[in-house]
Formats: C-alpha cells, sequence, structure tokens
C-alpha cells in the first residue's frame, strides 16, 4: 500500500491523544472526518489499528507496533522535505488573512534583493487551520493570530496586538452606530468557524466576554469569501480592525467594538528543528517590521 503521510499523521495524533475528539481538535479536522481517513488507513493496511469504545481508542498489537515507527518515519520524511527545499531554496510562510500579514510581502521583497538566490512562498491556510500550514508541516513557519489549539507545541513570538470590531450587515440597526459595545450583540447570529478549531473559534465568537450567555451561530465558514457572505446574509462577526482595510463587502460595515479584549498577532514555527540561516533572517526582518506597525 503506498501510504499518504497525511494518513500517518492523524494516526500517530490519535494514539498520543488517546480519543477522536482530542485529535481532531489538535489537527483542526471534524471528528467523523478523522474516524474516516483512520479508517482508510486500517483498511489499507488491511489491520485494526485501535479498539474502540465509550473510553477512547485503545491501540491493538499491530498499532501499538505502528505507533513506535511512525514517528521516526515522519520525522525522516520532514526532514527530507526541508533538506529539499533548502537545495531548491525555498521558504514557505503561512498565513491566515491580509490584515495579520499587513507590510510582509514588503519585508519579502527587500530579502530577495538580498538574497536572490531564495525563493519565498506565501501561502494563504483556510481559517479551519489557524496554525496556518504549521500542524500538517505544510510551511517552515507561519504569521498566526492568537489563540489557536496546539500553538503550546510551537515556538510562538508575539508581535503585536490589535483591536478587534463587528462586521455588520449595512442594513442592520446598528450599521450607523460610531461604537458598538458588546453585550449589544449577544443575541444576533454569528459566523463561526469550525468546531474543532477549538480556543480560535472561542476567541472569534468572544465566548469569555458573555458571562455565560449562549453563543447562536448563524453560519460556519472558513474563508473570507463565504464569511462576508455570511454577513451580507444577515450574521455579524468579530474581525480585527484591520478588515475594513482588506475585506470590502457592499452589503457589510465595519464598526469597532467595547467589551471585547484585541486580537494577538504572533510569528510561530517549528519547536526543535535545525534553523535555516536565511529562514531565520527572514523571520526576524517580518518581526522587527510587524512590531512596529
Amino acid at each position: 500500500m503506498d501510504l499518504d503521510t497525511r494518513l500517518l499523521r492523524y494516526f500517530a495524533v490519535v494514539a498520543e491523544e488517546g480519543s477522536l475528539t482530542g485529535a481532531a481538535e489538535r489537527l483542526f479536522v471534524s471528528q467523523p472526518a478523522l474516524t474516516k481517513q483512520i479508517r482508510r488507513l486500517e483498511d489499507g493496511l488491511g489491520v485494526r489499528l485501535f479498539m474502540r469504545s465509550r473510553s477512547g481508542m485503545t491501540l491493538t498489537e499491530a498499532g501499538r507496533e505502528l505507533a513506535s515507527r511512525v514517528p521516526a518515519l515522519l520525522e525522516g520524511w520532514d526532514e527530507a522535505v526541508r533538506a529539499t527545499g533548502r537545495a531548491a531554496r525555498v521558504l514557505r510562510l503561512g498565513f491566515l488573512d491580509a490584515g495579520a500579514v499587513g507590510a510582509v510581502p514588503e519585508v519579502i521583497a527587500k530579502f530577495r534583493r538580498a538574497r536572490p538566490e531564495w525563493r519565498v512562498e506565501l501561502r494563504q491556510c483556510a481559517w479551519s487551520d489557524p496554525s496556518a500550514g504549521l500542524a500538517a508541516g505544510e510551511v517552515d513557519a507561519a504569521v498566526v493570530r492568537l489563540p489557536f489549539p496546539g500553538q503550546e507545541r510551537l515556538t510562538v513570538r508575539e508581535l503585536f496586538v490589535e483591536e478587534r470590531g463587528v462586521l455588520l450587515p449595512a442594513r442592520h440597526p446598528l450599521a450607523n452606530s460610531e461604537t458598538v459595545e458588546f453585550r449589544e450583540l449577544l443575541d444576533e447570529p454569528f459566523v463561526a468557524a469550525g468546531a474543532e478549531t477549538g480556543a480560535w473559534r472561542e476567541h472569534w465568537l468572544a465566548t469569555e466576554e458573555r458571562d455565560g450567555h449562549p453563543v447562536l451561530v448563524g453560519a460556519v465558514t472558513s474563508r473570507p469569501d463565504e464569511w462576508l457572505g455570511a454577513v451580507a446574509g444577515g450574521c455579524v462577526a468579530l474581525a480585527p480592525a484591520s478588515a475594513a482595510r482588506f475585506y470590502c463587502h457592499p452589503d457589510v460595515v465595519f464598526r469597532p467594538v467595547s467589551g471585547v479584549s484585541p486580537s494577538r498577532v504572533g510569528l510561530a514555527r517549528p519547536r526543535g528543528r535545525t534553523h535555516e540561516a536565511a529562514l531565520d533572517e527572514l523571520l526576524e526582518a517580518i518581526a522587527r517590521r510587524l512590531s512596529r506597525s
């Protein structure tokens, strides 16, 4: 069987977490999707890897054997990918939204002039992956918004904070307000990220500022166009202040909000890996520039 390394990553996390729920949160995938992938791996190998019960997922003898070998296998693959990138002189930087990235393109342009032998790829990820590609090993580093699940397993350097506001339908009664108080939004239908994004979803629903008031989810989205469309259709959404500059829709307005904490932006990279000097140089330049924003 030719194995997709993603299946092995999923298996390794389920084995470590001992439950589909915890693994799904950590991997930013839905539990049904994760269950399907684990079954696909088992079917491909022709063995059962887990014993399933109400208390969680227990490795079978075959599963324990695979679990003992997968970390080294994945680390070897990841190192091969990194070595290939170094040989090709490619640095991959993930991000989620234009507002968080800000002046990064001009930093990259300056880096390219100084180091023309390197290519820098900016990769925008769906909001269903708040790690911006780091969780799946798709990027070397990422500009991220905090908090998000799994960030404790990364090296994260906080760069700046940005006030949050709210996106409203242009016809909304609060659309002409100079500032909206968050308590005025408690009964509104909110746009949310998928449940698997955990702390990320909770932050953008401002659950800590609700004093126990339940959240009404009106739509679940993972990309800016879907997000704006849901607001135009009658939902509301908390958003960073930069959204007013970078995301426009004729039927959506942005207003400042009082009563919610700001968004924190950071620069994240995997822990414990050999650093590439060129990547260190680029990330330091990005950190200096964004910290001054």
